[in-house]
């Protein structure tokens, strides 16, 4: 599908069937939006630049991911997208800057995508160069990479709330609790690092951008430029600090699970020094020796199951007093 916007926030649906010989001046944005062989070569031909394939957008080269030819300004950044599911993913999208328009191609649907031509809609974007455009485009990426990970750092809050405080209400919890809870460090793990490396890729581009002949000739461009920078460097000092307190609650589940397993054995560890005094003995006067007095006590009886219960209990009632138990 191919969607060219104009200045003034409406947009046209470029169809192969119905296609215009000439895109018209006012339109600032071409967006590309998993486009077939013929959309690709009806845009190449309205736009009069060759544009990237999708093998193109998944090399990792920095040659092939970033270069300036005669027909504008290429980049490509990998962005997060469906951070709301259980399996985020990176796409990977071409941004192009050529005269005053800029296009874009992507294989995904990033939201920041869906935001940003809301915003055109009403009017909340007024620019009328392609550089500009591109820039508050990139703010809005940004942005929702900002949402995605405050998503993630309200999930491990309330995550270390369920380890952590739940614990000190309820002294049982549900089988399997806490390996459950690992499943949930994983997927917010998963999250964490799809972002970081969605900012390190958004860093490289906006350096590279800075440098950029379009950019440097607006003066509003090279601000938001310098903006989207510092935001991106912020919000990956922020990544790192939810990283770590990932790594944090890691550790401290597999933790909290190696102690109950140890109480776990500790509790038969106790019951069988409990039990082991009174199974003596029981042993000693279950042997059938023909001279044993002890038979033939009228008391014999009530009396072994005395010394049973009071060879129970007395180290029953140590561990206590050393609070074992």
């Amino acid at each position: 599908m191919i969607r060219a916007y104009r200045c003034d926030g409406t947009v046209d649906v470029i169809l192969p069937s119905d296609a215009p010989t000439r895109l018209a001046d006012d339109i600032l944005w071409v967006d590309l939006l998993n486009p077939d062989k013929t959309e690709e070569r009806l845009a190449e031909t309205l736009l009069a630049m060759p544009l990237p394939t999708r093998d193109d957008l998944k090399d990792i080269e920095p040659s092939s991911r970033l270069y300036t030819d005669d027909h504008g300004v290429y980049m490509t950044a990998s962005l997060i997208c469906k951070a709301e599911s259980n399996v985020p993913e990176l796409a990977d999208v071409a941004f192009i800057l050529g005269g005053n328009r800029i296009v874009t191609v992507r294989y995904a649907e990033p939201k920041s995508f869906g935001l940003f031509a809301a915003a055109l809609a009403r009017n909340q974007v007024n620019c009328s160069k392609g550089s500009v455009l591109l820039m508050r485009l990139l703010e809005t990426v940004v942005d929702r990479t900002a949402e995605v990970l405050e998503i993630a750092g309200a999930r491990l809050d309330a995550l270390s709330s369920d380890v952590f405080i739940e614990r000190k209400l309820h002294k049982s919890r549900p089988p399997h609790f806490l390996e459950d809870k690992l499943v949930d460090i994983a997927s917010y793990h998963r999250l964490v690092s799809k972002t970081r490396d969605s900012l390190v890729s958004l860093s490289r581009l906006v350096s590279f951008l800075a440098s950029a002949d379009p950019v440097k000739a607006s003066e509003d461009a090279k601000e938001l430029c310098m903006v989207v920078a510092h935001d991106v460097h912020s919000l990956s000092e922020h990544a790192g600090f939810i990283s770590s307190n990932i790594s944090f609650m890691l550790d401290a589940s597999l933790g909290l699970i190696n102690v109950e397993q140890n109480a776990i054995i500790k509790i038969f560890s106790i019951a069988s020094v409990v039990f082991l005094p009174p199974t003596l003995v029981a042993s000693i006067y279950g042997m059938n020796f023909h001279v044993m007095p002890e038979l033939n006590w009228h008391f014999g009886y009530p009396v072994a199951l005395f010394f049973m219960v009071v060879s129970a209990v007395v180290p029953f009632l140590f561990f206590r007093w050393k609070g074992w138990l």
